[in-house]
């Protein structure tokens, strides 16, 4: 199995690191953000509710699905910048081995 470098791991994981703050940031803002908010909020209305109300009930959790699709796609995109093969793994995994 290849080893990938010290240096490039490093900088991997550090990337990957700053999205995953950044998306709980985001859902941080989406979920508990938006209630510390909810009086200057209740003006604004999103399908006939206040938006306070509405992101409490159903908000939330679609910026929360729509987060793990972003994730996804933006963590294939880090692994293909770095080298790291989804397939291979997937054949390590199984117990095969790869020819070089």
């Amino acid at each position: 199995m290849k080893k990938i470098d010290k240096l490039k791991a490093d900088q991997y994981f550090k990337e990957k690191n700053k999205y995953t703050i950044l998306y709980l940031i985001i859902w941080f803002l989406s979920s508990f953000g938006i209630v510390l908010f909810a009086e200057p909020l209740a003006n604004i209305t999103l399908g006939g509710f206040p938006l306070h109300y509405f992101m409490g009930a159903q908000g939330s959790i679609i910026v929360f699905i729509l987060l793990l699709f972003i994730n996804a796609k933006v963590s294939d995109r880090i692994d293909q910048k770095y080298g790291i093969d989804e397939s291979k793994n997937e054949q390590l995994s199984y117990g095969k081995t790869l020819d070089h």
